[in-house]
């Protein structure tokens, strides 16, 4: 059974399509990031599969269910970017509470630890830092256990090393099987952590595989190397090259056909050193998936 299904599923709001007819289906046990640029329609669609926003067209499955009944059953867990907690409770007075109302709920000790939380439990939770808060928030979303968490920039307001270790617990909890679904404008939060990335573009899927067949898709790269102070003139015209840029002493040339760009790069008669072939990253994939959606 799919843990997420969409089936052209559709949201406007007045003349404006936030969505557009988007189908999709996400396997359980899976990591998947959710990317797109600002009114993509990434928190419209999470807001329709937690039952938040209702669809204008088109259908929503959870486990086999609507969006409602899963998060009635406990089977989904939200980690939204707002929501305010409750002033004068402690943290472990928060998760307790929250955990209370779930059916079968994780135990208290072992989401304070997965939420790195523990030697928090004992302070109020509205004298938390902003990277603090958003671990409660996390450890808030587990609480129930969710076969399903989704979770909406989670990381924003976490410092680096805040944000490593949020990733390290999000691992440790999918590796028990849970189904995992984020949006994040961290791209390489998305590389480093998805097993499955679906970028969207005014409210439709624009691409959708594993990290590393979304950069390949884009056929583009970057040979970098050093020229020192030789002539720069006519590195654009070589084969493939889209773009130059020189800093210094290095040249950096973005390429549609890397071994083409470097096979005619040597025979300038440059002496070329320090040469550094790569594909591209996701971000640079990312930009080019979007600019024209």
């Amino acid at each position: 059974m799919n843990a997420i299904a969409f089936t052209g599923v559709s949201k406007s709001y007045g003349p404006v399509r936030a969505v557009e007819g988007l189908d999709l289906t996400i396997d359980a046990g899976s990591t998947v990031a959710l990317l797109g640029p600002n009114g993509a329609g990434k928190s419209t669609s999470i807001g329709m599969l937690l039952g938040l926003v209702r669809p204008s067209a088109g259908e929503i499955r959870v486990f086999g269910d609507s969006p409602d009944t899963a998060v009635k059953q406990g089977r989904v867990g939200a980690m939204l970017q707002d929501g305010t907690l409750v002033p004068g409770l402690t943290v472990r007075e928060v998760v307790s509470f929250i955990r209370g109302l779930y059916p079968d709920p994780m135990p208290l000790e072992e989401i304070l630890a997965l939420a790195g939380l523990t030697d928090l439990a004992g302070r109020r939770a509205d004298r938390l830092s902003g990277g603090q808060a958003q671990r409660v928030r996390f450890a808030i979303a587990i609480a129930g256990a969710p076969r399903l968490l989704v979770l909406d920039e989670p990381t924003a307001a976490m410092d680096v090393e805040s944000r490593r270790s949020f990733w390290g617990s999000m691992r440790e909890y999918a590796a028990t099987g849970r189904t995992i679904l984020f949006a994040t404008h961290y791209l390489e939060e998305a590389d480093e952590n998805a097993d499955r990335v679906i970028v969207v573009a005014r409210g439709r899927v624009v691409a959708d595989g594993t990290p590393n067949e979304i950069k390949a898709a884009v056929g583009t790269g970057t040979v970098r190397f050093t020229i020192g102070d030789q002539p720069t003139a006519g590195l654009d015209a070589l084969p493939g090259v889209t773009g130059v840029e020189i800093r210094g002493s290095v040249a950096q040339l973005r390429t549609t056909s890397p071994d083409a760009t470097v096979q005619a790069l040597y025979a300038t008669g440059l002496r070329v050193t320090d040469l550094e072939v790569r594909g591209a990253d996701l971000e640079e994939a990312f930009l080019s998936l979007t600019h024209d959606n």
